[in-house]
């Protein structure tokens, strides 16, 4: 890909953070189309060093700071406030409508070298031609009808760039800046659960969570491991979150079976219904949220790339803001064109 220059917008995490969950908190007002999606909680967050900066969280809703004797044993310090949690399916496929409806099309594909996209668009893949209207995807033939096929083959005016992980790989970006940090999960089935815990060991160490959804399910969790590309679940590390999920938060176990006695982490056992694991699409130097120049690409002029990745555990904390920071720069490259 030939690149004639950067043009860079840094923003604090902490900003992206802030700017995002103001458009959340909105979302997840009573009466809204997308209240579903969400849950407000009160939450409750514990820390074992000076490591996590406290100030971030002061601006949210109802904060405080927590008493000594409020503290689990080994916490230095300890916040409360009211935040919102997401269930996630219900989230991304409400944003999916919300693109449909605005007259989005979406095309799933698979390319090698960002190039193509460049270059051809929706037409490098399979089915593009007819997103956009008719044609053939590949011109076929020396006739004249080849030419105006080839003409109807125009690139896109820009390219946003959002491949996560895969931008490492993705030919004309590979950026080794991008490295997983591996999370693991376990999801219970715990409806009468309506707040959350985080428990903070250090910047690298084990941290344990309790997040409840608005469907019932709570996500336990977790695990933070740099460089770990294993995608599936491990069976020991389930067993971890859950002994050190059912230690900071009891309550996970039934009402009832509380009520008659103390329960144990084999009444929160049974209350599972899948483990998750995922790839974290962290980098080195944070988010890269800049725009590229590129040229000559398939005979075609100045193009600018959009790039918008690398958010690491923060995707959905920081979308809104980073989105907002992406459309700003795509628009500014336009008015360069």
């Amino acid at each position: 890909m030939a690149s004639e220059g950067k043009q860079q917008i840094i923003v604090l995490g902490a900003e992206l953070e802030a700017d995002t969950f103001k458009v959340l908190w909105d979302l997840s007002a009573p009466g809204s189309d997308a209240e579903g999606c969400f849950l407000r909680i009160h939450e409750e967050e514990y820390f074992y060093d000076d490591s996590i900066p406290i100030k971030p969280f002061e601006n949210m809703p109802d904060f405080k700071r927590l008493e000594k004797s409020e503290l689990p044993t080994g916490a230095v310090s300890g916040i409360s406030f009211t935040t919102v949690t997401i269930d996630t399916p219900l989230y991304l496929n409400y944003l999916l409508n919300q693109f449909l409806v605005k007259g989005g099309r979406v095309l799933r594909g698979t390319a090698q070298h960002i190039d193509q996209v460049i270059e051809s668009g929706v037409y490098s893949f399979p089915g593009g031609a007819s997103l956009c209207g008719g044609g053939t995807a590949v011109p076929t033939g020396s006739t004249e009808q080849e030419g105006k096929q080839r003409e109807n083959l125009k690139g896109p005016a820009a390219v946003v760039n959002c491949t996560g992980i895969g931008s490492r790989f993705l030919g004309g970006v590979e950026d080794k800046k991008l490295y997983p940090v591996r999370g693991q999960t376990v999801i219970v089935r715990a409806p009468w659960v309506r707040s959350g815990k985080t428990l903070y060991r250090d910047r690298t160490g084990a941290w344990t969570y309790i997040i409840p959804r608005r469907s019932g399910e709570v996500i336990v969790g977790g695990t933070r491991v740099p460089n770990d590309w294993y995608s599936q679940p491990r069976p020991e590390t389930t067993e971890d979150i859950l002994k050190r999920g059912f230690e900071l938060f009891p309550e996970l176990a039934p009402p009832e079976i509380r009520k008659q006695r103390d329960p144990t982490i084999e009444d929160v056992r049974s209350l599972i219904v899948a483990e998750g694991c995922g790839l974290r699409p962290n980098r080195e130097g944070g988010i890269r949220l800049e725009v590229e120049w590129t040229e000559g690409v398939g005979g075609r002029g100045r193009v600018p790339v959009v790039h918008n990745y690398g958010h690491g555990g923060t995707g959905f904390q920081a979308s809104w803001a980073t989105a907002d920071v992406a459309l700003r720069l795509l628009e500014e490259s336009l008015a360069q064109t």
